[in-house]
């Protein structure tokens, strides 16, 4: 427990002192986000605003994750795992790639960064690199980071996704890692569209991650193999991990929050998305991140949904996407839109833990009183 409240304090600190450095250098290079002529008018006042204020996030998670392993290695507690490492490094390479995404945007004055077959590039490499690595490095116990077994809580014996075995069923585990990942990454991009209601929904997702992994390594198979105990690798590395996301998530919220004085960017979207991407992975609960992470499914979702019924129809469901600009062109305030987007947030993020719990009580046979 010590070395998760580490982590989460040092990476808000880290967060929350060099956000303002960050926006005090983009104020005076003139370098600010460009706001899309065909959204809610009320966003052009946004114009000019500091952005790439994931550089601050991902520096938090970094120094908080860094500064827990040290501290876990001079005291004998634990350091650094695979796991945890593995995720951090799909963190920083999601989050290189919305780095040179917004800085082709501010520094090269073009409207658009990176084209859509760049990014795409880009996550293939990084999701097959991470698909490929985390079935590698099994512990003592012969467990790897990642299975090939898609999971809700734990691994779903009967669904492997690597159907068949071999090559093939590699290919289409790498497939389905691939469609994760981008998944994940652009759904908190698309989140990313009003002050703070990208970093407060992260911040309660890893909040839920944060006690689900604790709870792992409390009930770790490793250390006593008993009805309700769960085979993940390096579960309280990736709490430490999980509390160093929930950190930095929160420090930048401070100057995030409205009026924003500065904005995450593709920098900090997607590089958060790559942390949801990746714990749901090495923490065996897929599926599960669907529920706790339901305000990013439903952002994207709208995307889908927009977009598809305008080409199929030449009707538009919302009167705009991602969803939230629904509610700000209908009236909204974007306050309001971003205070009740994070109670569904926060809903759905105890439903998850709430969903996680029960199933822990039901195999152990535990009875609430």
């Amino acid at each position: 427990m010590t070395q998760i409240i580490i982590a989460g304090v040092v990476s808000f600190l880290v967060a929350i002192f060099t956000t303002p450095l960050l926006i005090r250098w983009f104020s005076s290079a003139g370098k600010g986000q460009e706001i899309r002529e065909d959204g809610p008018r009320s966003h052009l006042r946004k114009r000019g605003t500091p952005t790439m204020g994931g550089i601050a996030i991902l520096a938090g998670i970094v120094v908080g994750y860094v500064v827990t392993g040290i501290y876990g290695i001079t005291t004998g507690s634990g350091g650094f795992t695979v796991s945890g490492l593995l995720v951090l490094g799909l963190t920083l390479g999601m989050g290189l790639l919305g780095f040179l995404d917004d800085f082709i945007k501010l520094f090269k004055e073009r409207n658009l960064g990176l084209n859509k077959t760049a990014k795409l590039v880009g996550q293939l490499v990084l999701a097959l690199a991470f698909g490929l690595l985390i079935l590698m490095f099994p512990d003592e116990e012969g467990l790897t980071p990642g299975s090939t077994n898609l999971s809700f809580i734990r691994d779903i014996d009967t669904l492997d996704i690597a159907v068949g075995g071999g090559i093939i069923g590699i290919v289409i585990f790498l497939i389905f890692m691939y469609i994760l990942v981008s998944a994940w990454s652009n759904a908190v991009n698309l989140t990313d569209g009003l002050d703070g209601l990208a970093a407060g929904a992260t911040a309660l997702v890893m909040g839920s991650y944060t006690v689900i992994t604790f709870w792992q390594f409390r009930n770790s198979c490793n250390v006593d193999v008993e009805p309700g105990c769960y085979s993940v690798r390096d579960p309280l590395d990736l709490a430490v991990l999980a509390a160093a996301g929930l950190g930095a998530a929160l420090g930048f919220l401070w100057w995030n929050a409205a009026p924003a004085k500065i904005f995450m960017g593709d920098t900090g979207s997607l590089a958060l998305g790559g942390m949801v991407a990746g714990l749901s992975v090495t923490t065996r609960t897929e599926l599960l991140m669907v529920v706790i992470g339901a305000l990013f499914v439903i952002e994207a979702a709208s995307v889908v949904i927009q977009v598809a019924a305008f080409k199929s129809t030449g009707k538009r469901v919302f009167r705009m996407a991602p969803f939230h600009h629904h509610f700000e062109n209908g009236g909204w305030a974007e306050t309001t839109v971003v205070i009740r987007f994070w109670l569904i947030a926060a809903m759905a993020a105890l439903a998850g833990s709430a969903i996680f719990y029960g199933e822990w009580l039901s195999t152990t046979g535990v009875l609430l009183q």
